[in-house]
């Protein structure tokens, strides 16, 4: 049986099944079978019925497809609509309420294949990992999981987690400078565990936003992967059509929201979002 790391060793069953079976959608291609439910329990130390939930979950999720009496498998990819163009910009102003923060992990686990792959770091790599639940006006609104290389926050604290802005104690504290970030937002269910921390039923809606941070050299230092109240929760951009008589950027092709064919002639050259990304 494969050796967990610290990684898998410390996370919650449930969780640690999920990470490992999105790895193996990440690395594989639509079409391609999942190892068997027997071997995956076998391989990750886990019961079937925890397992069989973890692959429910995928499943509704449209991650993955389960064809009777042949076995299951990767669904095929999802539909992706950028917001904006290459080279547009993309404000983010600061979420309403007053956001406070209440750690529930800190420690130091090993990248992982998955993750390693998404900061550009090898397997063995050495995270700071830290599960945060966030609060607007002192009620629980989202669960964030951060990985950081740990060498570039070594001294990382509970205090600077918890209080502030995280990228300004990142740039004060420890001279990581974000530059910018690529993020992806798409409807989920919450778990059972998330359930408890958020203080909602079982698999009520929410938004699991994904976002992958660099620093002026380009470099990734940051993965997040987070869970937010779709009750409670909810993101607004502003579009703004250009007009084809004095922008070249039109004719960009279908744009989110818009049916196709609805301002044929205009192209969306900007978007500021509401949301929050400390």
């Amino acid at each position: 049986m494969p050796r967990l790391n610290r990684t898998a060793s410390s996370m919650p069953k449930r969780d640690r099944v999920r990470e490992h079976l999105l790895g193996l959608i990440e690395a594989g291609k639509p079409g391609d079978p999942i190892p068997s439910e027997r071997l995956l329990s076998d391989q990750l130390a886990v019961s079937r019925p925890t397992l069989r939930a973890v692959v429910d979950e995928l499943i509704a999720l449209g991650h993955l497809v389960r064809r009777h009496g042949r076995g299951t498998f990767i669904a095929a990819d999802k539909i992706t609509q950028q917001l904006v163009s290459s080279g547009a910009t993309m404000g983010v102003p600061r979420a309403s309420g007053f956001w406070t923060s209440r750690i529930l992990t800190l420690n130091t686990v090993q990248a992982g294949a998955r993750i390693s792959r998404k900061l550009n770091v090898s397997p063995a790599t050495d995270l700071r990992y830290i599960s945060r639940l966030r609060l607007v006006d002192g009620v629980p609104m989202a669960i964030e999981h951060l990985h950081i290389p740990a060498r570039l926050v070594p001294r990382l604290t509970t205090e600077e987690l918890e209080a502030g802005e995280l990228y300004d104690h990142l740039r004060d504290h420890h001279d990581v400078h974000v530059c910018e970030a690529v993020q992806s937002i798409e409807p989920t269910v919450v778990s059972e565990s998330e359930a408890g921390e958020l203080l909602v039923p079982v698999l009520s809606p929410a938004l699991l936003i994904e976002r992958l941070t660099y620093d002026r050299d380009g470099q990734a230092v940051e993965y997040v992967r987070s869970i937010y109240r779709g009750d409670r929760y909810r993101i607004v951009s502003r579009l703004a059509l250009a007009d084809t008589a004095s922008d070249t950027t039109a004719n960009l092709g279908h744009q989110p929201g818009i049916p196709p064919g609805d301002f044929s002639d205009r192209g969306v050259v900007a978007t500021t979002t509401t949301g929050d990304i400390q």
